[in-house]
């Protein structure tokens, strides 16, 4: 089954890309890094740009890797951790289902990458061309605790940083940044009476 496993390396891979390229850079309908930090910073993963760029890095890096086959069981090892993150602190109380806005969706790509690490990328790989691909339950096994071990982390890490955490400075209308928000001008002279 050579192009099973090549179709769905390029399917997760790709997809795991294309977030987090939408993440980093705003790519293919993204919100871009600077939106993508005040989201994480309102969901609670504190500092928000430092996770946001954990995350989209990840995605986009461990997407490629599992995309060409390239170390494959490392590369999913932290996909898996920010799936679980996102479980824990996103879809989790939403139920299972993904129309809920539930955790269904992050369980499937989990056990998508779990079988291609106990599987292996196959012969339509980086990993097999250069005679490193590993493969099996053990494999499987290491990148899930590695997943979890890294989603623990972030939680923790996340709950040590201060709630108050000032926010991304934001881009003004003529494109430049600035760091507090516009406020409407105030006329001199009160509007109402005291």
């Amino acid at each position: 089954m050579k192009v099973g496993r090549l179709l769905l390396r390029l399917t997760v891979g790709g997809f795991f890309f294309g977030h987090g390229a939408q993440k980093l850079f705003g790519w293919f309908g993204g919100r871009g890094l600077d939106a993508t930090a005040q989201g994480f910073h309102q969901m609670g993963m504190r500092p928000g740009r430092r996770h946001a760029l954990a995350a989209a890095l990840t995605e986009t890096v461990g997407g490629t890797a599992v995309a060409l086959g390239a170390a494959t069981p490392l590369a999913a090892a932290p996909l898996i951790s920010v799936m679980l993150t996102a479980i824990n602190r996103v879809h989790l109380k939403n139920g299972p289902w993904n129309s809920q806005g539930g955790y269904e969706y992050n369980v499937v790509l989990i056990a998508a990458l779990l079988a291609l690490a106990e599987v292996g990328p196959g012969d339509l790989s980086l990993d097999h061309a250069l005679g490193q691909e590993r493969s099996g339950p053990g494999w499987a096994l290491a990148a899930l605790a590695l997943g979890t071990a890294g989603a623990a982390g972030a939680h923790v890490v996340a709950e040590l940083e201060p709630a108050d955490e000032p926010a991304a400075p934001q881009p003004s209308p003529d494109g430049r940044a600035r760091s507090e928000p516009e406020r409407e001008p105030t006329s001199p002279v009160p509007t109402s009476a005291p």
